[in-house]
């Protein structure tokens, strides 16, 4: 796995973190221009420096401005222009789905961003496939005969991608057709089409392409029986979401928030939830719960 983010990053980077020994699950490596290079290690975030995992306080190895130049050339296989529309929204996905997030200037054209003009920080989010992560949550969402409409709430951080991998790997394994809206790819993590993490035996994968829109061309060619998004909320999902209703294909998704209520103050998801549309709705965070909303059982 590590040998893999590798590969898209700067040999000065890979020099240091080539000497560290991870007592842990990588989950992010921060690089920043002169400011110490952090991992973080579960929840737990280090500063490095020639192998030791140290207060960011403390001694520290610092990219340079080459290192993120270097950096962003693997990332873009050396054709940093052809990721230009994709960076427009701050970040990218890499083969196995892991998200890379940027900072530094941007061009404004007619109100929108255009380019970067300049990139200082890199921000690389690595995926996990964690098999069984959903193994307490199926019984309440699926009873083997009917699958519940289901919304999985959680803040940055927490695993809701993991957790939805892993619910539709299993429902996609046992019985049921998935069509999976992987729009940044962080899902399937799909290179060249192919899905590169295990989503099932019988998943469709639709990805790059807007959520609604994708949703649609599920409906209508793929036949799925359940339909999963990742980060549900935009304003041209709704319409998406009532054809999926409609035709009797249940929703899997989540989105952004700390909890339920979070989720019912979003203006973007509150006319879905005030309808009545999910079953059942998953929170992550410190405290994880299922919530069934229909009768009333958490």
């Amino acid at each position: 796995m590590h040998e893999n983010i590798f590969a898209f990053l700067g040999s000065g980077i890979v020099n240091q973190l080539k000497k560290t020994n991870f007592d842990g699950k990588l989950s992010e490596i921060r690089i920043r221009v002169d400011k110490p290079l952090m991992i973080k290690v579960g929840k737990d975030s280090f500063a490095v420096y020639n192998g030791e995992l140290l207060p960011a306080s403390g001694k520290s190895f610092k990219p340079s401005l080459n290192d993120i130049r270097e950096t962003m050339e693997r990332i873009s296989q050396y054709s940093f222009y052809a990721f230009e529309s994709e960076l427009t929204e701050g970040y990218i996905t890499i083969p196995g789905g892991h998200r890379v997030g940027v900072s530094g200037q941007v061009v404004m054209e007619s109100g929108n961003v255009k380019t970067w003009r300049y990139i200082s920080g890199i921000n690389i989010r690595i995926a996990h496939s964690v098999y069984g992560a959903a193994d307490s949550v199926i019984p309440f969402i699926w009873d083997k005969q009917n699958f519940k409409h289901t919304m999985i709430i959680s803040p940055p951080g927490f695993g809701k991608t993991t957790l939805l991998r892993d619910i539709i790997r299993q429902i996609s394994n046992k019985a049921l057709t998935v069509g999976l809206v992987d729009e940044r790819g962080e899902v399937a993590g799909s290179f060249q089409g192919i899905p590169q993490n295990d989503v099932g035996l019988r998943t469709d994968v639709i990805s790059g392409c807007p959520k609604g829109t994708a949703m649609f061309m599920l409906l209508r060619a793929m036949s799925p029986e359940v339909i999963a998004v990742d980060e549900l909320g935009g304003e041209a999902d709704t319409h998406a979401v009532d054809a999926v209703i409609n035709a009797g294909v249940k929703l899997l998704c989540t989105a952004h928030g700390n909890s339920l209520e979070d989720a019912r103050a979003n203006p973007l998801l509150a006319p879905l939830i005030s309808r009545g549309i999910f079953e059942r709705f998953i929170v992550l965070g410190e405290f994880a719960k299922v919530t069934d909303v229909l009768n009333n059982q958490i």
